[in-house]
């Protein structure tokens, strides 16, 4: 009797235990921002750059400029830089670039997410209006070289 006991503890142990595991896999994950890109929250910003970085290893991956702006030095997500080579869009430090975006935090960091880039008088869209990054499609045949994005 008193293994059966002993048993039942187990038992009841073990199923209490799953419960509340099981109920664990029901929440929602966070999300990294508390919200998403936002038309109304974006702003300008106007900067030298100061290193540009095609292929970051840190989030967001992806092409990321560093501009020194009369508030400080900012960090710039711009996407994939493949879109930028594709419209022959060349950043080289000491460019001066007006980006248009949005802060967020992610993480510990806090990029500025950049939506529109201009260089002179070329702008570039490289997000859209929703925020999410605009993808490079490669030109169908290899001879073909046909600029994409551009400011809506």
């Amino acid at each position: 009797m008193h293994m059966r006991k002993s048993t039942f503890w187990v038992v009841l142990g073990t199923a209490l235990l799953c419960g509340s595991a099981f109920g664990q896999e029901k929440t929602a994950p966070t999300p990294l921002r508390s919200s998403g890109y936002d038309l109304k929250r974006e702003g300008t910003i106007v900067g030298t750059v100061i290193a540009y970085t095609p292929s970051a290893t840190t989030p967001p991956l992806g092409a990321h400029v560093t501009l020194q702006t009369p508030g400080g030095v900012v960090d710039v997500h711009l996407g994939n830089a493949r879109l930028l080579t594709a419209n022959h869009f060349d950043i080289q430090p000491g460019d001066t670039l007006r980006i248009i975006g949005e802060n967020a935090t992610l993480g510990s960091s806090t990029p500025f997410l950049a939506r529109i880039v201009q260089k002179g008088t070329q702008a570039l869209a490289v997000r859209s209006e929703r925020g999410i990054p605009v993808r490079y499609v490669a030109p169908k045949t290899s001879g073909e070289s046909k600029a994409q994005g551009g400011v809506l």
